[in-house]
């Protein structure tokens, strides 16, 4: 058992856990923050997308250990961003399941994507489903 000592949006938590727990379940179940989802486990979905500083990492990937100490935005954190209001305007959202680990993909600080905008943004969603299919 380790307790923990992370800040999550902004805040500092305490929680405890197994030290190979995935981050997504301490977020999830120990902190319930819920936006954050379980999609395939492997990180190759991205539904657990979260911003680790300002980089884009996937929750499920993240050990309890390795997080101990480190800085985590999830979908709850957003705070006015122009990312989240634009998937609200143009109306987004399908079944809903996978878009918060995409809004995080897609809206990650310039130091994620150099430069960006709606060129790069299919570029960023799009970078996990390539890495699950094969390559001809």
């Amino acid at each position: 058992m380790l307790t923990l000592k992370e800040t999550v949006n902004g805040t500092t938590k305490t929680s405890d856990g197994e030290v190979d727990t995935p981050l997504l379940w301490i977020l999830r179940d120990g902190l319930e923050l819920t936006g954050t989802k379980y999609g395939c486990g492997i990180g190759v979905c991205g539904a657990c997308t979260i911003l680790e500083s300002s980089t884009a990492v996937r929750a499920c990937q993240i050990t309890a250990a390795a997080a101990d100490g480190k800085s985590y935005t999830t979908i709850e954190g957003l705070k006015n961003d122009r990312c989240q209001r634009a998937w609200l305007e143009e109306d987004v959202a399908q079944c809903g399941y996978c878009q918060p680990g995409m809004i995080m993909e897609a809206g990650a600080p310039p130091t994620a994507h150099s430069a960006p905008g709606a060129a790069q943004t299919p570029e960023a969603i799009g970078s996990p489903l390539r890495r699950s299919r094969p390559h001809p």
